[in-house]
């Protein structure tokens, strides 16, 4: 069967780990570095040390020639895993340089594995590729319980493949699927998109409450009342009920805050044990979406006049100086009503 490549683009840890997961799939795979000397240690090493040590490349994943996108401008199929903070920005020079090269302008599919809101305008990102690239490019997401490293040596794996086109999200589904991979095909791009980036807050969220050393009755609350705000969220944005009980919502949430192999989850454990946000993320030392997300969902949150609380206090200790500790006991003080 003809598998025509696709680009890659964004060589942290979970873009790589696609990229591997794509090759081992059968796929003939160009991955992309924004960085000269992070693209010339993997074109050496033949791994990403940096992100993925001690993980090699299979023989299908080349790299790109340059970090110039015009190395990659003729491809058809787009893989986008870059923070979303940079995510407009990537696609943006993408259309910049196909239209240089004299290609198509739309790519024929454009996925992303980013979760989270555009900083700019706080719209989702499939938004923001619909209006870069317009109606004619199949836009869809990978989503799911994963963790990179996992993801990349092939352990049992669950993701979901999002796409508003049945036959399209079937077609990209198997594109990732592996013996130790399942990828269920979904038409609720929006829901997805929610859920892969609310996760994100509610995992800085029962990272706080563990840090405080508030045990595991906490955690369950602050999961299991995180899973309602995302689905109110979801909700009135159109999302689905059934996207939001599968992998793409409570499957994502609950690996989310559980295993400290969550930079969110980490990044919540520091800060209840009394560490500066930038001595976290420092230590961390790579991107934590949920930091920037919880502005963006607390905005759009009020925009639409949808309750989040556990957003409110996560946004407050974040980004106005909240001590974690009043931030907890505001929302047990909240009103008690009917649970829903």
């Amino acid at each position: 069967m003809n598998t025509p490549p696709i680009a890659v683009l964004g060589a942290g840890s979970w873009g790589t780990a696609l990229a591997i997961l794509l090759a081992h799939a059968g796929r003939q795979v160009t991955l992309w570095a924004r960085n000269e000397a992070q693209l010339t240690a993997m074109a050496s090493s033949r791994s990403n040390e940096r992100f993925l040590p001690g993980i090699s490349f299979p023989e299908s994943l080349s790299l790109a020639a340059s970090t110039d996108l015009s190395s990659i401008a003729h491809y058809a199929h787009y893989l986008l895993v870059v923070p979303s903070h940079a995510f407009r920005e990537t696609l943006e020079k993408l259309h910049s340089v196909r239209a240089d090269s004299n290609v198509s302008l739309a790519p024929e599919s454009l996925i992303w594995g980013t979760k989270g809101f555009d900083p700019n305008s706080g719209d989702l990102l499939g938004d923001v590729a619909h209006e870069v690239f317009g109606e004619h490019v199949t836009r869809a997401l990978i989503t799911g319980p994963s963790f990179a490293r996992e993801t990349a040596v092939g352990l049992p794996t669950a993701l979901v493949l999002a796409c508003e086109q049945t036959d399209e999200a079937e077609k990209l589904a198997q594109w990732f699927r592996s013996p130790s991979t399942r990828v269920y095909p979904n038409t609720d791009l929006v829901g997805a998109q929610i859920g892969g980036a609310v996760k994100n807050v509610m995992a800085v969220a029962a990272g706080i409450s563990d840090g405080l050393g508030f045990g595991a009755n906490a955690r369950a609350a602050l999961i299991t009342r995180g899973l309602a705000e995302l689905s109110r969220l979801g909700a009135k944005l159109g999302g689905k009920t059934e996207t939001f009980m599968g992998l793409a919502g409570m499957g994502d949430l609950i690996l989310t805050c559980t295993d400290d192999q969550s930079r969110n989850r980490r990044l919540g454990l520091g800060i209840g044990r009394g560490e500066s946000i930038q001595q976290v993320v420092k230590a961390i030392g790579q991107e934590v979406e949920g930091y920037q997300t919880t502005r963006e969902l607390y905005h759009r949150a009020k925009a639409l006049g949808v309750s989040m609380p556990i957003t409110d206090q996560v946004y407050a200790v974040l980004h106005q100086g909240q001590d974690p500790k009043l931030a907890v006991r505001q929302l047990l003080e909240r009103q008690p009503k009917a649970e829903g």
